[in-house]
């Protein structure tokens, strides 16, 4: 071993000469930790563009077993909430206010300082929101039909419409359904889950409690009627649509009836018709809702359509 300085040098035999550097300082090991970043940000009211104190900000944990609220707060005067928890894979914040709650994933990786979460008043008041489109989808299989309803709401406004004890969704259910139907409803930007349909002071009138924020939300209605080629199948539609009301029968069988006009073929040659209906409505009042009837579909408003029967072709 030689010394050159404050360096040493080891010669290690073999067949070339080689030496190795040692060196006398010890290079640190570096562990890097994990950074469990905190949850904050700030709450706006879109509906006066201003922050919003006093709403409810919750944090979930998504897994296999659902959600697992981790911790709630509630928003400042200026909209500042802070959730002092580490976020690791993913994670629902959810924003409660004025009755309506509001959603805001945070996938993994994602920031989660800084947040901005929309809420808006409610009203228990329609104002912008309607219904834009309303279709029946029929497929006999058997003795039973299977009907699917679609209604797309849509909102402009700047208000959630929200009615708990009214609905904000009415419809027809038929009488031979026995009241079994399965109602799945879809925020804007949000995942169909299903809600509960209620009775209401109405013969085979339900209501859906689900509100209607601005944007675009669907329901989507799915039951099981009886069914006999040629029969009639009657129904009514409570709410009134911006188009006519779309009937989807399936390949192979035709629709007939009062006020129904061929609108063409789906991709799978599944034949489309549109209602339109003529008025007899009996209302006193313009104020009074008005419906319509249909036998096989679905209608707007206070008019009445003929019997529509299905028959193979």
């Amino acid at each position: 071993m030689k010394e050159r300085g404050n360096r040493r040098w080891t010669r290690i035999n073999t067949d070339k000469n080689i030496y190795v550097h040692l060196c006398s300082s010890v290079v640190p090991l570096l562990f890097v930790l994990p950074v469990f970043a905190a949850v904050d940000g700030t709450v706006i009211n879109k509906t006066n563009d201003k922050p919003q104190g006093g709403a409810t900000v919750t944090l979930y944990k998504l897994g296999q077993a659902g959600m697992e609220s981790i911790e709630s707060v509630k928003s400042d005067a200026q909209g500042r909430f802070h959730i002092d928890q580490p976020v690791v894979g993913p994670h629902l914040i959810q924003t409660a206010f004025d009755g309506v709650t509001y959603n805001h994933i945070l996938p993994p990786g994602s920031a989660t300082s800084g947040l901005t979460l929309d809420v808006y008043n409610s009203s228990g008041q329609p104002g912008s929101a309607r219904v834009e489109r309303h279709f029946v989808i029929l497929e006999p299989k058997g003795d039973q039909m299977s009907v699917t309803e679609g209604f797309e709401f849509r909102n402009d406004g700047r208000i959630t419409y929200n009615d708990p004890d009214g609905g904000t969704l009415k419809f027809y259910l038929p009488a031979a359904a026995k009241g079994i139907v399965q109602v799945k409803a879809t925020a804007p930007q949000g995942m169909p889950i299903d809600r509960a349909a209620d009775k209401t002071g109405k013969k085979d009138i339900y209501k859906v409690d689900f509100p209607i924020k601005p944007g675009e939300t669907e329901f989507r209605l799915n039951y099981l009627v009886p069914y006999t080629s040629g029969a009639a199948f009657e129904g009514k539609a409570v709410m009134k649509a911006g188009e006519p009301t779309l009937l989807v029968a399936p390949a192979g069988f035709t629709l007939k009836g009062e006020g129904l006009e061929v609108k063409g073929q789906s991709r799978n040659r599944r034949p489309w018709f549109i209602a339109k209906t003529r008025r007899t409505s009996r209302s006193r009042s313009p104020a009074t809702p008005a419906r319509r009837r249909w036998i096989a579909t679905a209608a707007l408003r206070s008019r009445r359509f003929g019997p529509k029967y299905f028959r193979k072709t």
